[in-house]
């Protein structure tokens, strides 16, 4: 049992390496190339024979775009119909900020929703981000700044951007104070996760 009084449940990194790295086309020479590792050693840990170090794993997520959290999830049981309390949301802490599920996590369908709460200055970085789909932006507090294919489009309390995903974006807390954010992504592949993008990019980001 782990502290929360659940059942540990043992995860092989080593396969959610292989299933991240197919799931996104990258083959593992091309991985090697931008993680900085050898082939030799990829496949090592993609068998089980070795295991990776922390200082692996963030390489591997750094060159993948992804948390270092993708290596440890256990795809949840997806749902029709999705009804989340405020204190059931999935939350993932930032350098500066705070990332939130809001449910499509658990939804069976392609649609994810989540909030951002982001200090000033905070950003998801200089090189933007592309997903399949259609995104969706809606800013409840303070100001952010969405850089769309090269435009910027200022967002006030109450402001909304929508915008298709394959286009190169970026965003980050433009203002002096506080931002908060929902984006919702929509109508992206099937097996396509936009929303750890974002995840990514935010964390650790300097803006």
């Amino acid at each position: 049992m782990d502290i929360f009084g659940k059942e540990a449940v043992s995860i092989d990194v080593g396969q959610r390496l292989k299933h991240l790295r197919e799931e996104r086309g990258v083959s593992m020479r091309s991985l090697a190339r931008t993680s900085g590792l050898s082939a030799n050693a990829l496949s090592m840990i993609e068998r089980g024979l070795t295991s990776p170090s922390v200082s692996t794993l963030n390489k591997l997520a750094g060159a993948m775009e992804v948390p270092v959290t993708a290596f440890f999830r256990i795809e949840p049981e997806r749902s029709p119909v999705v009804h989340m309390k405020a204190a059931q949301r999935t939350r993932v802490p930032l350098s500066r900020g705070l990332w939130e599920g809001l449910g499509g996590e658990l939804f069976a369908g392609r649609i994810e929703a989540f909030m951002v709460t982001l200090e000033s200055g905070a950003g998801s970085g200089p090189h933007g981000m592309l997903h399949t789909g259609a995104e969706f932006v809606f800013c409840l507090r303070g100001n952010v700044e969405y850089e769309v294919d090269g435009k910027t489009y200022p967002l006030e309390a109450g402001d909304t951007l929508i915008f298709a995903a394959q286009l190169l974006h970026r965003w980050r807390n433009a203002g002096s104070t506080v931002a908060n954010a929902i984006i919702v992504i929509s109508s992206f592949e099937e097996g396509e996760r936009p929303g750890e993008f974002h995840l990514a990019s935010a964390d650790g980001a300097k803006g």
